[in-house]
């Protein structure tokens, strides 16, 4: 395989890693559903306690796949895939060209 699709496999583990937990699916799914969502808000619709809903919001926020704003002493979570979906389109791409040479 080709030096520029490893390191688009590399890039995208902590991406991978987020969409592999069932309960990381879950909470995108409700962001994606609701634009915009508290820890609290996000705790009151999974069986989840707020520790285990901010832990997995972290770890979302470090592999950049939401984003947070800060609206007086609320954060509100959303969903940001953009650079994600342009990272899985770079690796398609990659994966495509390495079958075709």
């Amino acid at each position: 395989m080709a030096e520029e699709t490893m390191d688009l496999f590399k890039k995208g583990m902590p991406i991978f890693s987020i969409f592999q937990d069932e309960n990381r699916q879950k909470i995108i799914t409700l962001l994606c559903k609701n634009k915009e969502l508290t820890v609290n808000q996000i705790t009151d619709q999974l069986d989840l306690s707020r520790p285990a809903v901010s832990h997995h919001l972290k770890l979302m926020l470090d592999a950049g796949v939401i984003t947070v704003n800060k609206q007086g002493k609320e954060r509100y979570y959303s969903v940001s895939l953009e650079e994600t979906v342009d990272l899985l389109k770079q690796l398609t791409i990659s994966l495509e060209n390495s079958i075709s040479s």
